[in-house]
Protein backbone atom coordinates (compact mmCIF):
# COMPACT_ATOMS: atom_id res chain seq x y z
CA UNK A 1 0.00 0.00 0.00
CA UNK A 2 1.25 3.07 -1.00
CA UNK A 3 1.47 6.48 1.28
CA UNK A 4 -1.31 9.11 -0.14
CA UNK A 5 -3.34 11.71 1.72
CA UNK A 6 -5.52 9.85 4.88
CA UNK A 7 -2.89 7.07 5.31
CA UNK A 8 -1.67 5.96 8.39
CA UNK A 9 1.65 5.34 8.37
CA UNK A 10 4.08 3.46 11.17
CA UNK A 11 7.81 4.50 11.08
CA UNK A 12 11.06 4.00 12.84
CA UNK A 13 13.28 6.99 12.52
CA UNK A 14 16.85 8.04 13.40
CA UNK A 15 17.45 12.01 13.80
CA UNK A 16 21.56 13.78 13.34
CA UNK A 17 22.69 16.36 13.23
CA UNK A 18 25.48 18.14 10.33
CA UNK A 19 28.53 16.21 12.71
CA UNK A 20 26.49 12.64 12.36
CA UNK A 21 25.44 12.65 15.92
CA UNK A 22 22.25 11.15 16.81
CA UNK A 23 19.36 13.55 18.42
CA UNK A 24 17.16 11.02 18.96
CA UNK A 25 15.52 7.94 18.02
CA UNK A 26 12.73 5.29 17.76
CA UNK A 27 14.39 2.74 17.26
CA UNK A 28 14.22 0.37 20.31
CA UNK A 29 10.86 1.70 21.41
CA UNK A 30 7.03 1.88 19.34
CA UNK A 31 7.53 3.26 15.97
CA UNK A 32 6.10 6.82 15.34
CA UNK A 33 2.43 7.25 13.56
CA UNK A 34 0.90 9.99 11.55
CA UNK A 35 -1.70 10.92 9.41
CA UNK A 36 -0.72 11.70 5.96
CA UNK A 37 -1.71 14.74 4.53
CA UNK A 38 -2.91 16.36 7.97
CA UNK A 39 0.01 18.53 8.41
CA UNK A 40 1.09 16.30 11.49
CA UNK A 41 5.07 16.59 10.75
CA UNK A 42 7.08 18.59 9.11
CA UNK A 43 5.84 19.88 5.79
CA UNK A 44 9.65 19.04 3.76
CA UNK A 45 9.28 15.32 6.03
CA UNK A 46 6.18 14.50 4.75
CA UNK A 47 6.46 15.21 1.53
CA UNK A 48 9.34 12.82 1.37
CA UNK A 49 6.53 10.40 2.41
CA UNK A 50 5.11 10.48 -0.72
CA UNK A 51 4.20 7.71 -2.79
CA UNK A 52 6.49 5.50 -0.34
CA UNK A 53 5.85 1.88 0.46
CA UNK A 54 5.80 -0.57 3.73
CA UNK A 55 9.54 -1.45 4.11
CA UNK A 56 10.61 1.41 2.30
CA UNK A 57 13.79 3.18 3.41
CA UNK A 58 15.29 6.27 2.80
CA UNK A 59 16.72 9.02 4.05
CA UNK A 60 16.21 13.31 4.11
CA UNK A 61 18.32 15.88 5.20
CA UNK A 62 16.49 18.82 5.66
CA UNK A 63 18.06 22.53 5.97
CA UNK A 64 17.25 24.71 8.61
CA UNK A 65 14.42 26.75 6.84
CA UNK A 66 12.78 23.10 6.01
CA UNK A 67 13.04 22.01 9.32
CA UNK A 68 12.89 23.94 12.85
CA UNK A 69 13.93 27.51 11.45
CA UNK A 70 16.96 29.65 11.87
CA UNK A 71 18.29 30.46 15.29
CA UNK A 72 16.51 33.90 16.52
CA UNK A 73 19.10 35.52 19.09
CA UNK A 74 16.70 37.63 19.78
CA UNK A 75 15.17 34.60 21.37
CA UNK A 76 17.00 34.57 24.57
CA UNK A 77 14.90 35.80 27.12
CA UNK A 78 14.98 36.91 30.72
CA UNK A 79 11.64 35.68 33.26
CA UNK A 80 10.77 34.58 36.67
CA UNK A 81 10.93 31.72 37.96
CA UNK A 82 7.23 31.47 39.09
CA UNK A 83 6.48 31.65 34.92
CA UNK A 84 8.09 27.93 34.87
CA UNK A 85 5.38 25.53 34.92
CA UNK A 86 8.49 23.28 35.49
CA UNK A 87 9.47 22.73 39.11
CA UNK A 88 12.40 21.56 41.32
CA UNK A 89 16.29 22.08 40.85
CA UNK A 90 16.70 24.02 37.57
CA UNK A 91 19.94 23.93 35.47
CA UNK A 92 21.47 25.18 32.50
CA UNK A 93 20.93 23.52 29.52
CA UNK A 94 17.32 22.05 30.51
CA UNK A 95 14.33 21.63 28.71
CA UNK A 96 11.52 23.22 30.67
CA UNK A 97 7.99 24.91 29.86
CA UNK A 98 6.98 28.18 30.39
CA UNK A 99 3.41 29.20 31.28
CA UNK A 100 2.68 32.23 28.08
CA UNK A 101 -0.46 34.40 27.34
CA UNK A 102 -0.47 31.60 23.91
CA UNK A 103 -0.33 29.14 26.25
CA UNK A 104 2.44 26.72 27.04
CA UNK A 105 6.35 26.57 25.53
CA UNK A 106 8.96 24.65 25.27
CA UNK A 107 12.41 26.53 26.34
CA UNK A 108 15.81 25.70 27.03
CA UNK A 109 17.65 27.40 30.03
CA UNK A 110 20.69 29.05 29.31
CA UNK A 111 21.06 30.60 32.54
CA UNK A 112 19.69 30.46 36.21
CA UNK A 113 19.54 33.00 38.83
CA UNK A 114 17.55 33.69 42.49
CA UNK A 115 14.44 34.80 40.76
CA UNK A 116 14.86 34.49 37.02
CA UNK A 117 16.37 32.57 34.36
CA UNK A 118 17.12 33.12 31.27
CA UNK A 119 16.14 30.89 28.46
CA UNK A 120 16.32 30.23 24.26
CA UNK A 121 12.85 30.21 22.83
CA UNK A 122 14.62 28.94 19.89
CA UNK A 123 13.68 25.38 18.90
CA UNK A 124 16.78 23.04 20.14
CA UNK A 125 17.40 22.34 16.56
CA UNK A 126 16.38 25.33 15.20
CA UNK A 127 19.90 26.49 13.01
CA UNK A 128 20.82 23.32 11.67
CA UNK A 129 20.62 21.30 9.01
CA UNK A 130 19.48 17.47 10.25
CA UNK A 131 18.94 14.27 8.30
CA UNK A 132 16.13 11.53 8.90
CA UNK A 133 16.76 8.28 8.56
CA UNK A 134 13.49 6.61 7.78
CA UNK A 135 12.25 3.13 8.02
CA UNK A 136 8.48 2.66 7.13
CA UNK A 137 6.83 -0.45 9.22
CA UNK A 138 3.18 -0.34 8.32
CA UNK A 139 1.03 1.64 5.87
CA UNK A 140 -3.05 2.22 6.34
CA UNK A 141 -6.08 2.95 5.47
CA UNK A 142 -7.04 5.65 8.08
CA UNK A 143 -10.18 5.34 10.10
CA UNK A 144 -13.48 7.54 10.26
CA UNK A 145 -12.64 8.92 13.64
CA UNK A 146 -8.85 9.00 12.82
CA UNK A 147 -9.59 11.00 9.92
CA UNK A 148 -12.76 13.54 11.97
CA UNK A 149 -9.86 14.65 14.43
CA UNK A 150 -6.99 14.83 11.67
CA UNK A 151 -4.44 12.28 13.32
CA UNK A 152 -3.74 9.44 14.30
CA UNK A 153 -5.11 7.16 17.56
CA UNK A 154 -3.94 4.23 19.77
CA UNK A 155 -0.17 3.22 20.23
CA UNK A 156 1.72 5.86 19.27
CA UNK A 157 -1.37 8.01 18.23
CA UNK A 158 -3.34 10.24 20.04
CA UNK A 159 -5.36 9.21 23.35
CA UNK A 160 -7.93 11.47 24.27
Amino acid sequence: MSIEKDKVVYFHYTLTGEDGQAFETSVNSHPMTYLHGHNNILPALEAEFEGKNQGDAFQVTLAPEQAYGERNEAGVQRIPIKHLATKGKLQKGQAVKVNTDQGMRDVTIVKVGKFNVDVDTNHPLAGMTITFDINIEEVRDAEAEELAHGHVHGVGGHHH
